[in-house]
Parts: structure tokens; C-alpha cells; sequence
């Protein structure tokens, strides 16, 4: 039986993840890392880019939240099987990367906030995952707790965006922001948007997300 090439494989993952079709995502990340192929890279090109063309499907009122779910199930079932052949960045002993994220107060969508961990992972970074509906006070309680150098935020709606200002004012008076990266993201927000509420970065994809992230921890901790 012949194997199937890289790109037809990433195709069937993206279409895996659009048709909710576990069996299919299955067999074509396994048969995916088999062939040795590059396993961001099918995050990346593969999973991430069906959940993108889900996120447009949803958006169009083709999809509802049913749907959605169904879709993200089938993403982590790939992700499970290429998260254990992703290549960590590797670090110099004396730089610690840690970082805490979540889904701000209200908002329950994280799919964006668990790609966005998986691929801080892939750059070397210890993640403190805080879940979803994250107050602000966790934010900072869980940043003084193992000495986070970033907080990555979340959310998916317009309604919940104010808290992660409300969060960096409180990295203020907590006197630890300037200690610390904070990054934002999610389908309504922008860099114009980060940049106003006093963020440090944003990217609109999870992979440079993390490369960013990491960038900009190095320049502020550890230049």
C-alpha cells in the first residue's frame, strides 16, 4: 500500500478536524509521525488550519456551538498523538521560561488559549495552565506563586475583552508588571487593542504567538 505525502496528509488532518472525523485523524497523524514528518508543523498546517477553517464555518452561522465542540474533540485526538514528537526549544540552564495563561472571567472558549500553551511548550516554557472563566486575581496570585516572567490571556468575546485590562491594572498595583510579558489574544482582539490596554504582545496565530512571547521574555528578563 502506497504512503500517503506530507501534504495529503496535513489535508486529511484539516479535513479530519472540519468533517469531525476522528477515525480519519487517527490514521493520518499517526501514519503522519510514522513517516517522521515535522509535528508543529502538522499542528500547525494541519490540525490548527481545520480548526480555522471551522472557526470561519461558525462564524458564517454554518456551524454552531454543537458543532464547534465536536470539531475541537477531534482536533485534541491529533493533537495527543503529535504533541509527544514535538521538538522543545532548548534553553540555557540559567534561563527559566515560565508562564501562566488562561481564559479571562466570563468567557469559556479555549481552544485558541490550549494551542496557544501546547506551542509555548514546544519553545521551552513551563506552562501553569489556569483553565477557563480566570479571574484577574488568579492571574497575578498564580504569576507571584512560581515567578512567571509571562501571562498569556484569552478570550473569544467582545464582552470579556475589558478584563484583561482589568488584570494588567492589577499586575500594576501588584507591583510585578514590569517584571513580566503579558500576551493577549482571541478572534476579537487586535494589536491596536493590545497595544491600548498596556500589553506587550499579540499575535493572531499560536505558533508565532510563542515565538514572540519567547522573544520578548529574553529582551525584558534576561538581556
Amino acid at each position: 500500500m502506497k504512503m500517503a505525502d506530507k501534504q495529503t496528509l496535513l489535508s486529511q488532518m484539516a479535513e479530519a478536524v472540519v468533517e469531525m472525523d476522528e477515525d480519519l485523524v487517527g490514521e493520518a497523524a499517526t501514519e503522519y509521525v510514522n513517516e517522521g514528518h515535522d509535528a508543529l508543523e502538522g499542528i500547525t498546517a494541519g490540525l490548527s488550519a481545520g480548526m480555522e477553517e471551522v472557526g470561519h464555518l461558525y462564524e458564517e452561522q454554518e456551524y454552531y456551538i454543537p458543532e464547534l465542540l465536536i470539531c475541537s474533540e477531534v482536533m485534541y485526538k491529533g493533537m495527543d498523538i503529535l504533541r509527544p514528537h514535538l521538538n522543545k526549544a532548548a534553553s540555557d540552564d540559567k534561563v527559566k521560561l515560565k508562564a501562566v495563561v488562561g481564559v479571562v472571567e466570563g468567557d469559556t472558549h479555549d481552544i485558541g488559549k490550549n494551542l496557544f500553551k501546547i506551542m509555548l511548550e514546544t519553545q521551552g516554557f513551563e506552562v501553569y495552565d489556569l483553565g477557563r472563566d480566570v479571574p484577574p486575581d488568579q492571574f497575578i496570585d498564580k504569576a507571584k506563586e512560581v515567578g512567571a516572567n509571562l501571562i498569556g490571556m484569552s478570550t473569544l468575546m467582545t464582552t470579556t475583552m475589558r478584563n484583561m485590562e482589568v488584570t494588567i491594572e492589577k499586575l500594576k498595583e501588584a507591583g510585578i508588571r514590569d517584571s513580566l510579558v503579558v500576551m493577549v489574544g482571541g478572534g476579537p482582539i487586535s494589536h491596536d487593542f493590545a497595544m491600548k490596554i498596556g500589553a506587550d504582545g499579540y499575535e493572531a496565530e499560536a505558533s508565532r504567538a510563542a515565538e514572540t512571547a519567547k522573544r520578548l521574555v529574553m529582551k525584558k528578563c534576561y538581556a
